[in-house]
């Protein structure tokens, strides 16, 4: 495994870090490394927005057809100007 060394890490960084890792029971570097998992691991962040987007309407496009179709809520009347004297 292969390991790193991060320098002119800010002093209150660095103590946010430490209670962290306290309040979850770990070691800095484990708290670190859990970080690093979490935003860098595999994942749908690992996706292309592209992606993504397309996968979260696919089903609404395959339930109306096109985005045409698509159920348009109706309106409210807006309220009235505030009235500035």
């Amino acid at each position: 495994m292969a390991s790193i060394t991060i320098r002119n890490l800010d002093d209150e960084l660095k103590t946010r870090l430490r209670l962290r890792a306290a309040l979850h029971g770990h070691s800095m570097e484990e708290e670190v490394r859990g970080i690093l998992r979490q935003i860098l691991g595999a994942g749908a962040d690992a996706m292309p927005l592209a992606q993504r987007i397309h996968n979260r309407f696919a089903a609404v496009y395959q339930q109306h057809g096109a985005v045409d179709a698509l159920p348009i809520p109706a309106r409210r009347a807006s309220r009235s100007a505030p009235e500035l004297d």
